[in-house]
């Protein structure tokens, strides 16, 4: 479990294909406090860690990444040279800053445009028709893991959706958020209470 809290940014170093993808991250983190075995959000990709190394400030972790994964995800995301935006996973008694991430990415959105807001930006976002019922205005959602609140959405005629949202100069300096531009695509990852709301209504139906 995971708050879409971002601690640091990451690189992937190195990147093969040998049965599931396996990517090595460079990382900020202290080796000695990455666990074999723990999970690491990767651009709100929830990662188990199966290599790591390195000095404190200098380290690194290996993860791999299956089909499934690859195939939710952004396109061409896993190549080397890719910044990713890192968490670890929730310890019990941190802070829950954000919202109840867990890491398992819905689909991909795409960035209709980028306007300035004061000192913050305005993001909207164009997402399938599949996930349009589970946005709600002032409604969490994790973008490329990173825990905002939705501004407003707006159904199109054919079913898919628009949304914003606004990012402030802090949450653009310390995730890939601040780089986007119009035509990028992110993981996009619904709340989880709106996936169970979802699922309760279609039996009821």
């Amino acid at each position: 479990m995971f708050t879409g809290i971002i601690t640091a940014l990451g690189s992937i170093r190195e990147a093969k294909q040998a049965g599931d993808l396996r990517a090595v991250i460079a990382c900020p983190f202290d080796p000695a406090e990455i666990a074999i075995g723990a999970s690491i959000a990767c651009s709100g990709v929830c990662l188990t860690v199966v290599e790591k190394g390195g000095a404190a400030g200098d380290a690194w972790f290996a993860v791999d990444i299956s089909g499934e994964s690859v195939s939710r995800t952004v396109p061409g995301r896993w190549h080397e040279g890719t910044t990713l935006n890192l968490e670890p996973a929730l310890k019990l008694g941190d802070e829950l800053g954000g919202h109840i991430v867990t890491g398992h990415v819905d689909g991909v959105a795409e960035v209709l445009d980028v306007c300035p807001e004061g000192d913050s930006r305005r993001i909207g976002f164009a997402i399938a028709a599949d996930l349009a019922p589970y946005l709600a205005p002032k409604g969490s959602i994790t973008i490329d893991g990173v825990s905002l609140t939705v501004n407003d959405v707006t159904d199109q005629p054919d079913g898919t959706c628009h949304f914003a949202v606004n990012i402030i100069p802090h949450t653009a300096d310390v995730t890939t958020l601040g780089t986007l531009q119009q035509g990028d695509k992110v993981n996009l990852e619904i709340d989880v209470l709106a996936r169970y709301l979802k699922r309760m209504q279609s039996l009821r139906g």
